[in-house]
């Protein structure tokens, strides 16, 4: 009996049930609902067994495999190039995590297998590289604790190479019908990356036999980033450009976009006007204005024309102070000059942050060594960086001079 038929009667049965049951003949009724249920049962049972036949008949054993293949007809339905199966990254596994703790915490050599895996790696001042969990991490601290770096932009272009300036800022120009562009065809200026190695001590003091690798992490990360972002940050603003990238302050600013003030004098709201009326209108959007603390409290109580504050403080959603001079936001630093000026000194400037380009490798090492002087085992982190103004038309300093 197959399925269609197995129902039909059922069905019929049912009715015949129903209708017994209306004419108040529920003996014959219940002996009806019986034959029901036997019928379910017999079916059920030759269900069964009709599946377990069918699976004795897959499962028979092959004697000679070789020549049952041999006849079968097939297709190739995909396949797969080996050289471009994704390898699993070595810098991310738990027994690469453990090796560089303990290379870190003890001076225990890296094993082998992790030594140099890198065959692109030039540089020869390297440790460990660090590992790739720590190194996100570390590079999303350096973005969130950071004031100046999140504003920055990040590069990653190879040392030593020659980037058109207008890779990094492309400008729109009209053409007509079936031309190119007059910014493809004209050399526009370039920027070329140097190898500067940015080195800071990381300071791990623990009881080696009882630190967890969860501590270990977080505390190395916390003192790379707080390290990295204090070095970075300051040759973003002062760097000099030899041995380390080119800061906002070693820049000449274009003709008519310098306020001086008299060295006995303080900033005030008239510099504040004056500096803002030598932006050029095309950068006035995203500049911002750097100073010290200190600089911007001196303008805290003074008032404009209207009698309104023009020093703001307000505090966001995270609850960190957000400062703005005239209405344009205010970015402190401590990378400048609180002191009395022995030279002219820029005490302030407006500046578009991404018109700066600073370029990273990001494959962070650490490397660890004995000081010879006092014998203690210092452990640095080492990153290569280089950073420049591509565009110094948003830059406006207010320099104090030295004499009146």
């Amino acid at each position: 009996m197959d399925k269609k038929q197995y129902l039909d009667k059922r069905g019929k049965l049912v009715n015949q049930a129903q209708k017994l049951i209306d004419g108040g003949k529920a003996k014959e009724a219940k002996d009806v609902m019986e034959e029901i249920k036997k019928l379910d049962t017999d079916y059920n049972e030759a269900a069964k067994a009709q599946a377990n036949l069918k699976s004795l008949e897959d499962s028979k054993p092959i004697v000679d495999i070789q020549n049952y293949s041999r006849n079968v007809e097939g297709k190739v339905i995909d396949t797969v190039e080996i050289g471009n199966i994704e390898k699993p990254d070595m810098y991310n596994t738990i027994e690469y995590r453990k090796s560089f703790m303990n290379y870190v915490l003890n001076g225990s050599p890296i094993p082998g297998k992790f030594v140099n895996a890198d065959a692109n790696t030039k540089t020869s001042d390297v440790g460990s590289v660090i590992p790739t969990t720590i190194l996100q991490r570390i590079v999303e601290k350096l973005e969130s604790t950071g004031m100046i770096l999140p504003l920055v932009t990040k590069t990653g272009y190879q040392g030593g190479v020659s980037v058109p300036t207008s890779s990094a800022k492309p400008v729109a120009t009209w053409t007509a019908e079936g031309t190119g562009s007059d910014k493809q065809k004209k050399a526009t200026g370039s920027v070329v990356f140097a190898y500067y190695k940015l080195r800071c001590a990381v300071s791990v003091s623990f009881e080696v036999s009882v630190v967890t690798l969860g501590i270990f992490e977080t505390t190395i990360i916390n003192n790379i980033a707080e390290a990295m972002t204090k070095a970075l940050e300051q040759a973003i603003i002062s760097g000099t450009g030899v041995g380390q990238p080119k800061g906002v302050l070693a820049e000449t600013v274009a003709e008519g976009q310098n306020i001086d003030i008299a060295a006995d004098k303080e900033p005030d709201y008239k510099t504040l006007v004056d500096a803002e009326a030598a932006l050029p209108l095309a950068y006035e959007n995203g500049a911002v204005w750097c100073m010290t603390k200190k600089t911007f409290m001196s303008f805290v109580g003074m008032v404009d024309g209207n009698g309104q504050p023009i020093a703001r403080v307000s505090y966001g959603i995270s609850g960190r102070p957000e400062r703005s001079l005239l209405g344009r936001t205010v970015v402190l630093n401590d990378y400048m000059s609180n002191a009395v000026p022995t030279a002219d000194t820029v005490v302030a400037f407006l500046f578009n942050f991404s018109d700066y380009l600073l370029n990273l490798n990001y494959n962070m090492t650490v490397k660890r060594y004995e000081d010879n002087d006092t014998d203690d085992q210092v452990t640095k982190a080492i990153l290569l960086a280089d950073g420049k103004v591509i565009d110094k038309n948003s830059l406006v300093t207010v320099t104090k001079k030295t004499s009146a």
